[in-house]
């Protein structure tokens, strides 16, 4: 059966929660926010494409930082309402020019940061 981005269930916003997974080691690296058509593109080019709030337009992962996201798998939960995008990173995923977006853990109530900038 063909994918059809319009059947997956989006928030009252018209967007969907994507987490990006490293293809290789399974390290979830971000989450970010995509429309359908950020879906389409994304099927389409074979390069992330997310819906950033902020500035309310598309953002192709990488487009000006260089690290850019190449789709492997995409992934939709039991719900329809979560997707997994299973992808090959390029540089940092965060923009704190961290590996993942998840650097902060929770040890016996502290916050402890484990992953450094990358150099």
């Amino acid at each position: 059966m063909p994918f059809d981005p319009t059947t997956l269930v989006y928030n009252e916003a018209g967007l969907i929660p994507a987490i990006a997974q490293d293809a290789e080691n399974g390290d979830v690296l971000m989450m970010a926010w995509m429309n359908a058509e950020a879906v389409a593109r994304t099927l389409e080019t074979g390069r992330v494409t997310y819906w950033s709030r902020s500035r309310k337009a598309f953002w192709v992962k990488g487009e000006t930082s260089g690290h850019v996201q190449e789709l492997v798998s995409l992934r939709v939960d039991c719900d329809r309402d979560c997707l997994l995008l299973c992808i090959r990173q390029t540089g940092p995923a965060c923009h704190t020019n961290r590996r993942s977006c998840f650097y902060t853990e929770v040890q016996s109530g502290d916050e402890v940061e484990i992953l450094a900038p990358e150099a």
